[in-house]
């Protein structure tokens, strides 16, 4: 198995924008160091998030790593001229010697939809057409196209060439199969969010990926799957995690209710037994991340860049037990394929 820190640069304004930005490339820094293969930067354009330019961030991030892969999580082609994001991310994959990991996806957030002028109508349309030219212009030096969302090319040549050729990329999923239809079509991965439920939806999704790919004459047994996790938090004794983490998640459940949003998960034992979230010892982890990857099977997993209510001390004395007890023994137990090289 393989693993990332992601973070989608929340900030609760008790920093400064520049210091927010620096903390997660500090913290980028720190994952490289602690041996995580990946890092990856989410992309929002509304409040409470700073994460507007993943490319970047994940440049400055490249100035400063020389192994981690960094990963969009997710570019949101819904929102974005294509033409502009090729532009951007094969200057990153330049700058980064390679390193880059495109997750695409629509995005979420109504505000960041209204402030694109992008419809629950079309935003799945938009997806597909910034995806199906945005890949074009990956593969070939120079492009005619036509679509519906950005004005027409023709014999273009958008540069630079990118230093990956071909470039996997993943499709971001959360509940719709919009998403996991496209990945599907395509032959591509699958990554899920597998954050906000319980396992049995995202599991559906899943399957039905891998049905799709069947359909679409791909074979399913090579299917490549990534999840996420809904917050980390490792100790050597398990009711510490518990008793450290359960006022954090306490004060995200009244987060949700403040803004009308009834908590799927209604305590900290609860999540633990039911949700993704990874809180208890490095055995108990090592058994959730075998259960769900008995019914995922996905090969990558992400846990969360940021202390998200710990201290610094904790949460990086979390992330270094993690890779110190609970990493290698996934490594070995599940088999997974190398990032970075396409199928």
């Amino acid at each position: 198995m393989k693993f990332l820190a992601i973070t989608l640069i929340v900030h609760d304004r008790t920093k400064s924008p520049r210091d927010r930005l620096r903390e997660v490339v500090d913290n980028a820094v720190f994952a490289e160091e602690a041996g995580f293969d990946g890092f990856g930067v989410g992309e929002r354009h509304e409040a409470p998030f700073i994460s507007s330019s993943p490319p970047v961030v994940l440049s400055h991030i490249a100035a400063r790593t020389s192994r981690i892969r960094l990963f969009t999580a997710v570019t949101t082609l819904s929102l974005l001229d294509p033409v502009r994001a090729y532009e951007d991310y094969a200057t990153l994959d330049n700058l980064s010697d390679g390193r880059l990991e495109l997750i695409v996806g629509k995005g979420n957030g109504t505000a960041q939809a209204q402030l694109f002028h992008v419809t629950t109508d079309d935003q799945w349309d938009r997806n597909r057409e910034g995806y199906e030219l945005f890949t074009r212009l990956w593969r070939e030096d120079r492009v005619t196209w036509e679509g519906r969302f950005r004005p027409s090319l023709t014999d273009a040549e958008v540069l630079p060439r990118p230093l990956q050729q071909p470039i996997r990329i993943w499709h971001g999923s959360a509940t719709s199969k919009a998403s996991v239809e496209l990945a599907a079509q395509h032959g591509d991965p699958l990554f899920s969010a597998n954050v906000t439920n319980p396992v049995e939806p995202y599991e559906a999704l899943v399957r039905h990926y891998r049905e799709r790919l069947a359909f679409h004459g791909h074979d399913p047994s090579t299917a490549l799957v990534g999840a996420g996790s809904a917050g980390t938090y490792v100790h050597e004794q398990s009711q510490v995690a518990i008793d450290t983490y359960r006022p954090i998640f306490n004060a995200r459940l009244e987060t949700f209710r403040r803004f009308g949003v009834e908590p799927v998960f209604t305590s900290i034992e609860d999540a633990i037994e039911r949700s993704s979230v990874l809180v208890g010892s490095p055995q108990q982890i090592i058994d959730k991340v075998h259960r769900y990857h008995d019914r995922l099977g996905h090969e990558v997993m992400h846990v969360q860049a940021d202390a998200d209510g710990l201290t610094d001390k904790q949460h990086r004395a979390s992330l270094e037990l993690f890779q110190a007890e609970v990493a290698p023994v996934l490594r070995r137990e599940i088999p997974s394929r190398p990032l970075g090289v396409p199928a």
